[in-house]
């Protein structure tokens, strides 16, 4: 069986980007092997996220999808933070089939990144009021409201 074992993004500045993804996610610090660059990787369960620094900007929709029990955390950091992307996909919170909720967030080094949550009626009231389906932006047929992002 093949799974992803690790995902390796830009930072353009290393410590900056690991304090965003500490207070974000609660991503661990874990040792790392000497690239010859500054690099270092973060435990994110048991998936890994890789950083390293190099001067490099990150295309508007190539991202990195991360999954979280509870996105209220993660929303509220991210709000501290001012991190919301609200350009990508249309708004900062979307709702797609199958009752999944998406937060999208650009880290400090421009990457974006959609947080993935299960259960809108888990959402907080001032949350579930800026949520937006994605059919509000996007027209779906039946068969595209069948998709699921998680896979059974």
């Amino acid at each position: 069986m093949a799974q992803i074992n690790h995902v390796s993004i830009n930072a353009l500045n290393l410590e900056e980007s690991v304090r965003f993804y500490e207070d974000l996610l609660g991503a661990e610090r874990i040792d790392t092997p000497n690239f010859g660059i500054p690099v270092q990787w973060l435990a994110l369960g048991r998936t890994q996220l890789h950083l390293f620094e190099r001067d490099l900007k990150p295309t508007s929709h190539h991202h990195l999808g991360i999954t979280v029990d509870d996105i209220e955390p993660v929303y509220r950091a991210a709000e501290r933070r001012n991190a919301f992307d609200h350009d990508a996909f249309g708004n900062n919170l979307v709702e797609l089939p199958g009752d999944v909720v998406q937060l999208y967030v650009r880290d400090p080094a421009g990457n974006l990144v959609e947080i993935n949550h299960h259960g809108v009626e888990r959402l907080p009231d001032d949350l579930r009021a800026q949520l937006k389906g994605l059919w509000d932006f996007n027209p779906q047929n039946e068969e595209s409201m069948r998709g699921r992002l998680f896979v059974p």
